[in-house]
């Protein structure tokens, strides 16, 4: 998580480019993907946009996304469907999988 902040945001929790904000860069699209799930699982509380800007926040919508559509933690899956979505392709994804992997061996 830590090396797809920074390949994201250089750790800037208020980074901005187009819709995607915070240090995840986060759509508004998650957010409300993370409301979703919230819902279905009958947890109370609900993520706002604002949400975006708070580093914890952010944390726990990656968790969230991770836990429901990668519950087995594979960390290639958790990189590439970062950048390209769920039915990401290898191929488009493979320099953001590149640039995340570099920044993992840097923080080892």
């Amino acid at each position: 998580m830590e090396a797809i902040i920074k390949v994201e945001s250089n750790g800037n929790r208020l980074a901005r480019c187009g819709q995607s904000v915070g240090v995840m860069q986060i759509t508004p699209i998650l957010v409300a993907e993370c409301n979703q799930i919230l819902k279905k699982l009958k947890k109370s509380g609900k993520y706002r946009l604002v949400d975006r800007l708070s580093v914890s926040k952010s944390k726990e919508m990656f968790l969230l996304i991770q836990a429901i559509h990668n519950p087995m933690n594979d960390v290639e899956k958790a990189i590439r469907s970062w950048n390209g979505g769920m039915k990401y392709s290898v191929r488009r994804t493979q320099r953001y999988f590149e640039k995340v992997k570099k920044a993992m061996k840097m923080t080892e």
